[in-house]
């Protein structure tokens, strides 16, 4: 699902399905900034984390998990994370998130990255102004555009599953409830 919200975000994403091959395609275009799970098949998000951090120390960390607990937060912090989100998160919560790491980025860095794993935010990051400055209608249209790619994703898988909404939600990195919520949400009885 993020693999295919991020290049709406502005992003241009590199997927991986291990820790281990989180690294290694580090080691081949170092990414800007990474959103990293926790719970990796592996070697642990952490331990990844550490090593991103210990190698790349530019490169910007979120870390979004549905098994986060304290002392991976704090472990977290103590490596300087960017953000930290807990699955499930809506593509606003995200696309935010790397907002704020993306700005990080430009203070630490002073421009912009020129890493092949991500490209810059279609946002204008030459402009100091802060989200909370932005001009309304122009903050209720992105969250209008997030909440319509959201709805669009989960109809898809839906039509791949064929309404079958806890093979959807496991597709979508979800748990069944939160499907039924964002169903109840986007007033989606079935499938289009």
């Amino acid at each position: 699902m993020l693999l295919r919200a991020l290049p709406d975000m502005g992003f241009v994403p590199i997927g991986v399905g291990s820790g281990e091959d989180a690294l290694k395609s580090m080691e081949d275009e170092p990414a800007a900034i990474a959103v990293l799970d926790l719970n990796l098949p592996g070697i642990g998000g952490l331990t990844v984390f550490e090593r991103i951090r210990e190698r790349w120390p530019d490169t910007q960390v979120i870390v979004m998990t549905g098994y986060g607990d304290l002392d991976a937060a704090q472990q977290a912090i103590r490596l300087n994370v960017a953000d930290f989100l807990t699955k499930p998160c809506t593509l606003g919560d995200l696309e935010q998130a790397l907002d704020r790491a993306w700005r990080r980025r430009l203070d630490e860095k002073g421009k912009p990255s020129t890493a092949p794993g991500i490209a810059p935010p279609h946002r204008d990051t030459s402009d100091a102004q802060s989200t909370a400055d932005a001009d309304p209608a122009s903050i209720t249209q992105q969250s209008h555009t997030i909440q319509h790619v959201e709805k669009e994703l989960i109809l898809a898988a839906l039509r791949r599953n064929e309404d079958n909404r806890t093979a959807a939600a496991k597709e979508l990195g979800i748990s069944v409830r939160t499907l039924y919520y964002r169903l109840s949400q986007y007033e989606i009885d079935r499938p289009d």
